[in-house]
């Protein structure tokens, strides 16, 4: 097995990147241009998520699988409960099991209206990421990821609820977190001490996105709850209208944090790519990170 989660508690500082499922012939080549630009920098992995409902899962499975089967990256499935019945669950891991995918993203999942909409279980199904991950661990033969919120999960009553909540899922077999995007570093490193102080040591990886266009940012963090710290708009919106330059800035911006982040033990960092290169290899640059 490839051991993410023992290659994240090893030392080894790591680097990964997460795509979408296109939608079309055209955002599948974009895709597969993205992987080809970003394969020579040798991730730890890369993830492919679900879309909201589980609307994307017959193509989220067959893009990891090609990952799995064409390229030298170790591919990260993501996997929600929404819309699958404990048969359904079963069947798609038996599908990345036979395809050569050995790490798995568990996630609860949003409802199709959006991550503050009211969670009813599928019929048939598990209720919470938690019930996933037991039932993966139980079966064997996977790394198990899980998400983590800097600020918080829109539908968590408190940061410390959710901080129990992740190590609920810790102790149900998880082997390491990637966190939702985030701007400031130390609403990471207060996720990671609300998480040790509750005697759990799981690796918790940053997830980066780089602000290219501030009022998408701010909308999708409305939506998520993330926040967009006052200094950092004041950063962008100096720019004016100028795109270039308020690319120029949100590259720095996210430089910054990575460095920031690293430098205060964050195990590695994963970037959030759009299913675009263009920007996590600027990102590069600044941190002088090169192709092997």
């Amino acid at each position: 097995m490839t051991g993410l989660p023992e290659l994240l508690r090893s030392g080894r500082r790591s680097f990964s990147f997460e795509f979408f499922p296109p939608k079309d012939a055209d955002g599948e080549a974009k895709l597969w241009e993205a992987i080809e630009a970003l394969e020579p920098y040798q991730p730890t992995f890369v993830s492919v998520t679900y879309g909201a409902g589980g609307s994307t899962r017959d193509t989220t499975v067959r893009i990891t699988e090609r990952i799995a089967r064409e390229t030298s990256l170790t591919p990260v499935a993501h996997f929600t409960l929404v819309g699958h019945t404990v048969e359904e669950i079963d069947r798609v891991l038996d599908a990345y099991s036979a395809a050569g995918v050995e790490n798995v993203m568990v996630l609860r999942g949003d409802p199709s209206e959006g991550p503050r909409a009211e969670w009813t279980p599928t019929k048939g199904g598990l209720t919470y990421a938690a019930d996933l991950v037991e039932r993966i661990d139980g079966r064997g033969g996977f790394g198990i990821g899980v998400a983590a919120f800097p600020e918080g999960h829109p539908s968590a009553e408190s940061l410390d609820v959710d901080a129990d909540v992740l190590v609920a899922k810790a102790k149900a077999g998880a082997g390491f977190a990637i966190t939702q995007m985030f701007f400031r570093a130390s609403d990471y490193f207060d996720l990671v001490e609300r998480v040790r102080a509750r005697g759990a040591d799981i690796p918790i990886v940053p997830g980066i996105m780089p602000i290219l266009n501030l009022a998408a940012i701010r909308r999708q963090g409305e939506l998520i709850g993330t926040s967009v710290p006052d200094e950092i708009v004041d950063r962008i919106s100096a720019h004016g209208d100028d795109a270039a330059a308020i690319r120029a800035e949100g590259i720095a911006i996210a430089a910054e944090l990575c460095e920031e982040l690293l430098a205060g033990g964050a195990p590695g960092l994963h970037f959030y790519t759009l299913n675009r290169s263009t920007a996590t290899l600027e990102i590069f640059e600044k941190l002088q990170i090169t192709a092997s």
